[in-house]
């Protein structure tokens, strides 16, 4: 992890502030929302990339009643419904 020299605090809302510069580098704009995990005593925040509620995959993503499928696992479970509807028969 690249330490980059820039200490910020917490206002009373618990509200953290990150520099323009930071945001501009990693791509952040206003409004974009970002991710936040804690690894045992560090918080982590990345951008949020909308993923695969089966593999996590951020590829070819597609919206299936409210949950985001890509495109592959589409396919597999396509396939496994094909040899199960075959097999009934």
């Amino acid at each position: 992890m690249k330490s980059t020299g820039i200490v910020r605090k917490v206002d009373e809302l618990g509200r953290v502030v990150i520099p323009i510069e930071l945001r501009r580098t990693l791509g952040i704009a206003e409004k974009d929302p970002l991710e936040i995990y804690v690894d045992h005593e560090k918080i982590i925040l990345k951008k949020y990339e909308p993923a695969c509620i089966f593999c996590g995959s951020a590829v070819d993503v597609q919206q299936f009643r409210g949950k985001l499928i890509c495109r592959e696992c589409i396919n597999a479970m396509a396939s496994q419904a094909q040899a199960t509807e075959a097999k009934a028969m």
